[in-house]
This record gives C-alpha cells, structure tokens and sequence, in this order.
C-alpha cells in the first residue's frame, strides 16, 4: 500500500490587509494565541503595506529585540507620512517585529523566552516566536529585494551609530549590501563580525540572495533625538538607493570601520561594578585600559583593568552599571577611512 508523504503544517498567520494591491493598506499580522485570558486570542502584529505599481519591494522592521526603539520610532513615523504616490514598488513596514518583546521592553519574548534573531528559519508549528521567524521566512523575506532590520544596544549595550553589512561567500551580493549600507549613510559605516550568526535574521535574508542593511543606532534601552533622526534619514535613503522612492540618498560624512577577527570583542571575567574608562567613538590603542571592574559585595579590594586586544575605535561598551561574567565588555573596530 501507498503511503502518503506527510504535509508540512502551514503557518497560522495570516495578514488582515492584502499584501500586493496598490494603495496603503495599515492592519496586523494576526497570529492566534490561546492563553489564559482570552481563549481565542491572537497576537496582533501592527504592518502596513504601500504599494503603487510594479517595482522593487523593500521590508523594513524594528524591534527584532523589544528593548531598541530607534527603529520603532522611525518605522511608525514612515508607516504614517510615506504616500503611494510617491514610490514605484512596494513597501511593506513592520514597526514591531517582536511585539511581545515590544510590548514588554525586554530583549526576548516574555511568551516562550525565546530570541527571535537567534531562532531561524523558525517553525509553522513551533512557539509563538518561531511561528513569527518562519511566517518572515517563508512569506514576506522571498517577497522583497531589500531588507532593512534596524537594531540598537538595548538595555545592556551603546554604539556609535552605525549601520553595517557583513562578509559573504557571495562576493556580488556582499558588494550589493555593502552599496545599500553606504546608501543608508549612518555617521559610521561598519563591517560588521557577528560572535555567532546561527539562527540569525541576518543569517536567513542573505541565505536568500537578499540585499540586507542591518544597524546598531545607540543603545540604554531608550532613544535619542539624534538616534531616531539618523533611523529615518536611512530608511528613506534605502528606499531611494533601491528605486522605491524618488530622488538620490542624502549622504553626509561617515567613518567606515572594519571587525576584522574576535580581537574586536572583550568579555568580562567578573562581575562587578563597571568603570568605563573611554568614551564612545574614542581611539584605543592595543594594551590600553579600556574599563575596571570594582568588587561590589565589600570595599578595600583593587578592581580588575580590562585592556584593549587591538587598536582602534571603542564602537561599543556595556551600559548598565552592574556586570556580569560573560558579558560583552567592549567593541574596538578599526578605522578604515575617515
């Protein structure tokens, strides 16, 4: 007797606009959720989509982690000001991505505890984060030409804003990102090193063959004016370097910055209370102290000087005042050209 291949279970979210007529169409990405007070509930993913035409189709999102607003805040205000009349293609505007994180202000889902930018290509039958990450996989990533996911430091990290590509196998498709993050023109421009890309969005878009602009504006778990300003100038200027929106990107100045190895990175051995020693944006030269760790449970004790591994840029620092081991400490990338 035959048997019958099994089916794949398909993914239970459904759009509650239409995601290829022409117009501007604002409604939710609904993905139902039975919990304790709502036994026919869903999780109502906010999304607006702008289409006039044939033309290229950009995704843009915010808050893969709940606790990084710059890309909320700009992506809110797109979805708002930005017309049909005024593109050739198809936007389609994600403000919050993870909206349970969102909602919470906490890096990964309160629901199932899960990290949505470690969890790809998720699952159609999985826990509500990967039912997100596998509906973004499967639907909406193979729609669009380019990708926009806008990150910051949250809670537990700040950088010097930058938006950044990464090193790929695919020597054309990395030159096509690199274009699309110098279009975005964040004051810095980085090569970014990933300390492990498995399960990343990034991972699954250029997976793909996608053009993928990601950035780290900041950080602290808040928003600046000049963060959330240099957010919208990118997005609009993606949009433009992709033939979406009409006229050219508005570039200004940026330094570009390279994370050559794992030198980059230092990682406390203790915890305690940190001392910054440099600023944000300021150079390091290999050996340099770079942030002491005080004990914290009893005075009279040394603290413990963490040094840079390389010359460079302080591109990122621990925020909050209390460290823990294992935390990232600190980022050095070297300046390419200013």
């Amino acid at each position: 007797m035959l048997q019958r291949a099994p089916t794949m279970p398909s993914n239970p979210i459904r759009p509650t606009i239409p995601l290829d007529v022409d117009g501007k169409h604002h409604g939710f990405l609904r993905l139902p959720y039975s919990r304790d007070d709502s036994a026919w509930g869903s999780i109502m993913i906010p999304i607006t989509v702008i289409r006039n035409g044939q033309g290229p189709t950009a995704l843009l999102t915010g808050a893969n982690h709940g606790d990084e607003y710059e890309g909320p805040i700009a992506l809110f205000d797109l979805a708002y000001n930005l017309e049909p009349c005024e593109i050739s293609g198809r936007v389609i505007i994600v403000p919050a991505f993870n909206y349970p994180a969102f909602r919470a202000a906490t890096r990964v889902s309160p629901i199932d505890q899960r990290n949505l930018n470690r969890i790809f290509p998720g699952r159609p039958d999985g826990t509500v984060t990967e039912k997100i990450a596998d509906y973004f996989n499967s639907v909406l990533v193979p729609m669009a030409d380019i990708v926009l996911d806008f990150h910051s430091g949250g809670k537990s990290l700040d950088f010097v804003p930058f938006a950044s590509a990464h090193v790929l196998d695919d020597k054309d498709q990395q030159a096509r990102c690199v274009a699309a993050v110098e279009a975005f023109n964040a004051p810095f421009t980085l090569m970014l090193l990933e300390i492990d890309n498995v399960g990343m969005y990034d991972t699954a878009v250029e997976d793909q063959g996608k053009v993928f602009v990601t950035t780290e504006l900041g950080g602290g778990g808040t928003a600046s004016g000049t963060t959330v300003a240099i957010a919208k100038k990118g997005a609009r200027n993606v949009l433009r370097h992709a033939g979406i929106l009409e006229g050219e990107p508005e570039i200004g100045p940026t330094v570009m910055l390279d994370m050559p190895d794992d030198d980059c990175f230092v990682f406390s051995q203790n915890e305690g209370l940190f001392e910054p020693w440099v600023n944000l944006g300021d150079p390091v030269e290999r050996g340099d102290v770079i942030a002491r760790i005080w004990p914290s449970d009893r005075t009279g004790q040394p603290p413990v000087d963490y040094h840079a591994c390389r010359s460079g840029m302080l591109v990122s620092r621990h925020f909050p005042g209390l460290i823990k081991t294992g935390d990232c400490l600190a980022v050095v990338a070297e300046v390419v050209a200013a």
